[in-house]
């Protein structure tokens, strides 16, 4: 039974650091750290930089950053589509981390699903956005933005106190990610060509023809 809850245990945090970061890495971070310093996790040996107050600091001026960039439409999937090349690699390396010093094999698969859960998590949230952005008020970009900082503070807490509803909660995410993604790509596409379409329709002539 022991030897279950470990493995529940280290499951939940691998996948759940991954799955926060797809969609707010810095306050994955920042969460991760403040939970370390109060006491109320002890990090395995590998993930134990990100409470040190230098990378506290870094990740609380991007989180600070992004909490208002994330918040206005257009910027927000610029921002999400920059971080494209940051959320799924720290994704990979703090699902790494998480497994501690077991063997290279064991971290190298953690990498390789951490890696994938943190892409698919970003595609579900850069996604979801495109298609909020479409509406012409802010407001729903602000509740989304929220919502996404509220899921990530309480996913990363969860995983940590409460591993098996947290990866009860994870599966149905994901049965939920595999329903909305390819719904969300279409939508995607059909907004990229609107958008197309647009630019390659020939600008009305401002000189009528002779008679």
């Amino acid at each position: 039974m022991e030897a279950l809850d470990q493995i529940s245990t280290t499951l939940a945090l691998t996948m759940g650091l991954a799955w926060a970061s797809g969609i707010n890495l810095y306050a994955t971070l920042l969460t991760l750290g403040l939970l370390a310093n109060t006491g109320n996790i002890v990090l395995p040996p590998d993930l134990q930089i990100v409470a040190d107050p230098m990378v506290m600091g870094a990740s609380g001026l991007m989180y600070f950053t992004e909490f208002f960039a994330d918040k206005v439409p257009g910027v927000d999937t610029g921002w999400d589509a920059i971080h494209t090349f940051i959320r799924i690699p720290a994704g990979a390396m703090l699902a790494a981390g998480a497994i501690g010093d077991l063997n290279p094999a064991v971290e190298l698969a953690a990498a390789i699903m951490g890696g994938t859960m943190a892409a698919a998590s970003h595609a579900t949230k850069a996604g979801t956005r495109v298609l909020i952005n479409t509406s012409p008020e802010p407001f729903s970009n602000w509740f989304a933005s929220v919502g996404e900082d509220v899921a990530v503070i309480g996913g990363v807490w969860a995983c940590i106190n409460h591993p098996v509803l947290f990866l009860i909660a994870l599966a149905f995410f994901i049965l939920l990610m595999i329903w909305l993604l390819p719904r969300i790509w279409s939508g995607v596409k059909r907004i990229l060509c609107t958008i197309i379409n647009l630019f390659r329709r020939d600008p009305p002539s401002s000189l009528s023809p002779r008679q």
